[in-house]
């Protein structure tokens, strides 16, 4: 009987329509070279007993429950305006819903270390035009003639190169290739010429559980929105028979209409009167709602953080289109919590939590929002702190790869941290939660190798700078000026003492273009680490303010109290004389640049198995 009755048998294979077929969503062969017509090359012949239908991966619970925001992620992934990071499980669950935009060219190959693998992509309509022969392959006696068509081509000419890393962390990294370019089409135009991988794949794995096509098709059709966030906008009947031609081809068995549904002469297969939708039935009979699942997914310390807060904060913090200064230099935000008697902690070396929730997560929001936070060693060796960010949205915490993970920036000019792969911010790499540390050095230092191999093997570098102020401290200017040069266009400075008190010394707080402070009720006492500038004097000699905020705003956040302002560009004043003198950490050198590698002998394909050095 005919596909358009109650019952479908396979005596005979259906046309196919060379405008909905989908080669390569039935062919489990690896992507051809590119100077292969890939046409001719994915042809099926259901004919051959030797070709099995590929199992489907996935079933029509994954058209009615998609990924969220999988129509926003299709676009991202279309256009590729800027480097994306995703970890491979994200790569392999999003990639198949963008496969028939991308064809990979060739395969590259791996580096002489083992860790990275690059493939290469090109959009689909780079391929020459195809135009059919005249004469088409001779057939099986009893099997119709493929009606081939015209595929178009020539059209687009954007690539991408995709990165694989498998080293401390694992990460897929995808970029143009060459100077950046845009479509010459649409994503819908994609839809329309050729069908998703997920598409397929869900047609397919419906008919196997015997089902008929135009069964599969009707209920595909029900949910418009979600077909269309799939891909499936331009679905047709004669996907779902491509899918499963080789299957049904191999198993002539009878199919079924999906219960609750029937065949309606002149109308093919319709849901019966009363009954329910079947997206409606499967969401009524999953134990968890997708909603739930997914924050059930989160990990327990993720944080939240109020619009209403945000809109009070964002007016002091860089957007996402942050460029640099006049001078070339990031914005550079400078935040902290104190005490009532402007206090950061206890005693020197000793962690204090002055923070309350809400402020707590006000701290995780000024991370999303920049580049890179910016810490001295002090902190890093009192607090062993993660230098991530816990908001929910970002990566590792219900985001995309990495995006909204500041990169963690330690000075360190001793080169006295000495990171293993036990410390809090390489376990958060390694968790995917997180970025490795770009740890800035002063030269002259014996550093051990092995150091710099695994801060490398987990994403981190060191950065030796060599310019100098004159108490022979590391130049600020040169600190960002170099951070700038990496790429870093917000830079978040948390702390500690010693940092803050430098950026607010007149001829420093230049450089700072926001404040935000915490102010908690509480007193630490005498004794602790406190925030206060070296005093000043006027061109008279005698004592003025150290420094004045403008454009201050405050608010309360739980029982904190947080300020926001800005520094006035002002005139240096002359420095009152200090009672102690600086530290010298090295002599100056004349020029700033990034400390090179040096090689090792560890062999990071079989894996890194640091060395703790016994001494910095």
């Amino acid at each position: 009987m005919s596909e358009n009755g109650p019952t479908d048998t396979v005596d005979t294979v259906d046309t196919v329509d060379a405008s909905a077929v989908d080669p390569a969503a039935t062919d489990t062969s690896p992507p051809q070279d590119e100077h292969v017509n890939q046409d001719e090359a994915d042809q099926v012949d259901p004919q051959d007993t030797t070709i099995q239908s590929p199992v489907p991966s996935r079933t029509i619970k994954d058209l009615f429950n998609p990924p969220r925001n999988i129509a926003a992620i299709r676009q991202r992934l279309f256009d590729v305006a800027d480097k994306i990071e995703l970890r491979p499980d994200e790569f392999e669950l999003y990639w198949p819903y963008v496969d028939n935009v991308w064809v990979r060219q060739h395969r590259a190959g791996t580096d002489k270390t083992g860790l990275y693998k690059t493939d290469y992509y090109a959009c689909r309509l780079q391929r020459p035009t195809y135009t059919p022969k005249a004469v088409d392959k001779p057939r099986p006696e009893g099997t119709p003639t493929r009606k081939k068509q015209i595929r178009e081509g020539g059209k687009c000419h954007m690539k991408l190169k995709v990165i694989r890393y498998e080293g401390g962390f694992q990460s897929v990294t995808i970029n143009q290739l060459g100077d950046k370019t845009q479509h010459l089409h649409d994503l819908d135009q994609m839809d329309k010429i050729k069908r998703t991988t997920v598409l397929m794949d869900i047609a397919r794995s419906e008919v196997m559980n015997g089902y008929m096509p135009a069964s599969v098709y009707t209920v595909m059709s029900e949910d418009e929105a979600r077909l269309a966030a799939s891909g499936g906008r331009h679905l047709n009947r004669n996907d779902v028979r491509n899918a499963s031609q080789v299957w049904r081809q191999q198993h002539k068995q009878e199919l079924r209409v999906h219960e609750g549904y029937k065949y309606d002469h002149g109308n093919g297969i319709v849901r019966q009167d009363g009954a329910m939708a079947l997206a409606q039935r499967i969401a009524n009979s999953e134990v968890v709602d997708p909603t739930l699942a997914y924050y059930a997914a989160l990990p327990p310390n993720t944080l939240r953080f109020p619009e209403e807060h945000r809109r009070f904060l964002d007016p002091y913090l860089p957007g996402n289109d942050a460029t640099f200064s006049e001078d070339g230099l990031p914005h550079v935000t400078l935040t902290y919590a104190t005490s009532m008697d402007s206090s950061l902690s206890l005693a020197p070396g000793i962690q204090t939590i002055l923070s309350g929730p809400h402020s707590k997560a006000m701290t995780h929001y000024l991370r999303s929002k920049h580049d890179a936070i910016l810490v001295g060693v002090r902190t890093a060796l009192a607090d062993d702190p993660a230098l991530n960010c816990r908001l929910e949205g970002v990566g590792g915490y219900g985001g995309l790869g990495w995006e909204g993970q500041p990169r963690p920036v330690v000075i360190d000019p001793g080169a006295r941290w000495l990171l293993t792969p036990q410390t809090r911010v390489i376990r958060t790499v390694s968790e995917a939660k997180g970025k490795a540390p770009w740890i800035i050095i002063a030269p002259g230092f014996a550093m051990d190798p092995n150091r710099i191999e695994m801060l490398k093997y987990y994403g981190g570098k060191y950065l030796g700078l060599t310019d100098f102020d004159k108490r022979w401290r590391l130049r600020w200017e040169a600190i960002l000026r170099a951070l700038a040069a990496e790429g870093i266009r917000s830079v978040m400075i948390e702390g500690g003492g010693m940092v803050v008190n430098e950026l607010l010394r007149p001829e420093h707080s230049n450089l700072v273009t926001s404040v935000v402070v915490t102010v908690a009720p509480t007193y630490l006492g005498q004794g602790g680490v406190t925030i206060s500038p070296a005093p000043c004097l006027s061109t008279d000699g005698r004592p003025q303010p150290a420094l004045r905020f403008k454009d201050v705003r405050w608010q309360s956040f739980g029982e904190d109290a947080v300020m926001c302002g800005r520094i006035p560009h002002v005139e240096v004043p002359i420095a009152a004389p200090q009672s102690t003198a600086p530290i010298a950490v090295a002599p100056p050198l004349p020029t700033v640049r990034p400390m090179s590698f040096f090689n090792s002998s560890v062999d990071a394909q079989n894996g890194f198995q640091p060395r703790v050095p016994t001494s910095s």
